[in-house]
This record gives structure tokens, sequence and C-alpha cells, in this order.
């Protein structure tokens, strides 16, 4: 009598092991795609797993627990905003009943709120510079200092950016020393047409030692128009925003407002620094330059959606309302005192102490982050746990993103949201068991 035999076990078809991982929430065409790739690499049981991979490619809502506050890679400032789905006056003159201005209702408010004639805004800063350069500079030349003639995150360069905007760089002064006289000769040269003075604050290094630059304040005698790049969207150096005084780690940071009364023709700023709004660069100084700038053609390219103006706005009134200290949530981080961080960090240890005999919590330095205020920390609290928990900590529902340092894990409280505390004790509990 032979032996039975054992048919091999046929492979799920496509379409009933796409939707045995339905509950991943992925649309059914991407989800019959991985249980192909799962069904020819011989392993069909793997398709949950390559949904939940593919899923967390996509972006996702994480807990900042770095301490660096802005934070580029994880979208910088943190915002919320909502808005029905509804129509909008982006472009609408609700007064006339005609098409009306896309920088009318958000301009308005950062000129006031900069202390400047007017305002526009487009997509990002190293788009406000460019516009600023091509509206005002192109074909002629424009004076840089050496030692500002940069190159900040994701290659933007100044020296690729004017020449991209058609205007002429004309390097002024030394790498650590410019000074007035190094302008007025540069400018004064009969063959320097000179349409502006650009002045670049340097924001994501530091240099030390013997350096002399040069000051809006000064720049502005020399005849031309000074435009002033200060990068981090610092709107007030006075923070009237915050209660008590200004925090010690904004000291030597250009604010708008100051630099346009110094004599700054324009300022460009970053609306997702310092301001704590949407990714967009603010353009706001002179009306007759910002009218320039609105009608170059590169203007209509780099204009920002319904959703970013929107948001804008908001952050905006929050502003102008002195709301900024509750109601902009990287503002909010800054002036939680660090009192509360540690009573949190303390309750975080309380309860997950009998998972990580070792968790402590420590005093911490956080920082700014996103290039501002280069070299500066913001005294914080967090939570240091024995290992490297990284892995475990970022595979969590809710990813966590910490720092690890000679083999210890440590979260900063000081980017974390309160609501977010759970998130992070569940998650230590789970890197535990793991």
């Amino acid at each position: 009598m032979s032996a039975p035999t054992h048919e091999p076990q046929r492979p799920p078809s496509v379409d009933a092991l796409a939707r045995s991982i339905a509950p991943t929430g992925l649309p059914h065409p991407i989800l019959v795609d991985i249980a192909r790739e799962a069904i020819e690499a011989g392993d069909p049981y793997s398709a949950s797993d390559r949904a939940r991979t593919f899923r967390r490619t996509l972006l996702t809502p994480v807990v900042n627990a770095t301490g660096v506050l802005l934070h580029t890679n994880l979208g910088r400032a943190p915002i919320s905003h909502h808005q029905e789905a509804a129509a909008s006056t982006v472009e609408f003159d609700l007064a006339s009943g005609a098409r009306g201005s896309r920088q009318a209702a958000v301009g308005q408010l950062f000129a006031r709120l900069c202390g400047a004639e007017a305002a526009m805004v487009v997509n990002n800063n190293a788009a406000a510079v460019l516009l600023v350069l091509a509206a005002l500079g192109a074909g002629r030349d424009v004076p840089v200092s050496r030692g500002e003639s940069v190159e900040i995150g994701g290659s933007f360069r100044v020296p690729d950016v004017m020449e991209q905007s058609g205007a002429r760089l004309v390097d002024v002064g030394t790498t650590n020393r410019t000074r007035l006289d190094d302008y007025r000769r540069a400018i004064d040269k009969p063959d320097v047409d000179a349409a502006m003075v650009l002045k670049v604050h340097p924001s994501n290094y530091r240099v030390e030692g013997f350096v002399e630059e040069t000051s809006v304040r000064e720049l502005a005698t020399l005849g031309v128009p000074v435009v002033a790049d200060i990068g981090s969207g610092l709107i007030d150096a006075n923070c009237p925003w915050l209660p008590g005084a200004p925090p010690a780690w904004l000291v030597g940071e250009p604010a708008a407002r100051q630099t346009i009364a110094d004599g700054a023709a324009l300022v460009t700023f970053s609306g997702d620094k310092l301001l704590g709004g949407p990714q967009a660069g603010i353009i706001a100084g002179r009306a007759d330059l910002v009218e320039r700038c609105m009608r170059h053609p590169l203007a209509r390219a780099l204009r920002p959606g319904g959703l970013v103006l929107a948001a804008l706005q908001e952050t905006a009134l929050a502003y102008l309302d002195k709301r900024a200290a509750t109601d902009v949530p990287f503002w909010a981080m800054v002036a939680t005192p660090v009192a509360d961080l540690r009573r949190r960090a303390d309750a975080i240890v309380d309860v997950v102490a009998e998972h990580h005999p070792t968790i402590e919590a420590i005093a911490m330095e956080a920082l700014p982050g996103a290039g501002s205020a280069p070299g500066v920390t913001m005294p914080s609290f967090g939570i240091e746990v024995a290992g490297d928990h990284l892995a475990a900590l970022r595979d969590h529902e809710t990813p966590v993103i910490a720092r690890s340092r000679d083999d210890r894990t440590l979260l900063d409280l000081r980017s974390v949201a309160v609501d977010d505390d759970g998130i992070i004790i569940d998650a230590l509990r789970v890197a535990a068991s793991s």
C-alpha cells in the first residue's frame, strides 16, 4: 500500500489576501499590490506586516521628544488648523463683488504686526528671497557681505539664488569682518549698479572671535534699499505676547519689527520657525517694493494656497490678540515653566518605573531648532532610560521620536504637548516588553 501524498497548500488569491488586511485602512488598490508582492515572495503571511510597513512610509503624526522644538525633519512648528469644506474669499472682494487680491487679507495683518507699510506671502522664505531679488534686482548688482554669502539647510545658497534671480552678486568685505565703508566702496564703483544691499542672517551657525558686521541701521544710510533676510521669523524682539521679559536665548536674534524700524526697506522671514505658523515666506516693508514683488511673474508661481493663508491668518490674529503664548503651540512650549516639565517627568517616571527600573527624571537643555538662535539652549526637563530604545519607540502605534547618548534614551518634555504624556507612557511600557 503506497504512502499518502500531501498536496502543497495553495496560496490564497490576491483579492482574498488583500481583503484580509483591509483593517490597516489602506486603499484597496494598494492592498492588492501588497498582497501580490507577499504571494510572489512565497510568504502570504507577511502581507499584514508589509501593509503596516507601507503605512508608516506615509505622513504620520508623531510625538517629538527630541527637545528640538522646531525640528525640520518633523515639520518645524507644530500647528493645528481646521476649516470647513466651504468656499472662501481667497481672491474675492466682498465690498465690490469683484475679484480681489490673494495677498490682501493676510498681508494687512502682517504689515501691522511688523510695523510695515505692506506685506505679502509666498510659499517659503527661500521663495521670498528669490522673488525680492528677481523683482528688484534682475540685471543689476546686489552687494552682500562675504560673511553672509551662506548656505542654509536644503542646499539654499545665497550665490545660487542670486544667479537664478538674474541679479549679480557683489562680494563685500571679508568672511569675518565687513564694515560700512566696504559697502560704500562697492556701491560707489562706477561699474556697479546697486539695486539694493542684501543682509542675510546666518541663522544656522555662529561665527565668534575677531568678527564685525554692519547693522541694518548703518546700511540704511547708504542711499539704496536695504533688504534683510532675517530668516527665523521673530516678529518683535520685545515678545509682547509672552508674560514677563523676552527669553534670554532670543538675545541677538533679529526681529521683523525692529529691523524695519532700523531702516530696512524690506524684510523676509519664514512662517514655520519662530513665528510658529505653517510653512510660508513673508515679505514686509515699503509698499512700493512689495507691490513690485506682487506684480512680478514669479509671484504667481510662488503664491500659497487658501489653506496656508487661512492658517497664517489664525496665527497673525493670535499675535494681535496677544494669545500667542497659549494659542501658538511653539510659544506655548517655550512659555511652559521648568517646574511644570519636572512635575510631568516625575509623574511619568512613577508610572513607568516598574517596567524600566533605571528610568529617572533629569534636567535637560532644549533647542529652538530650524536654525533659529544657533548655539543657544533653554532649560528643560525630561526622562532618561538605560539602553537605546529609539527603534522601539519609533515602532509604537503613535511613533515617539527621542534621542540617545551613551547608551541612554532621552525624552525631553519641552517639545512634547502635555496631552501626549500618555502616549510616552504607553510607548515606554511597550519598549520595555520588547
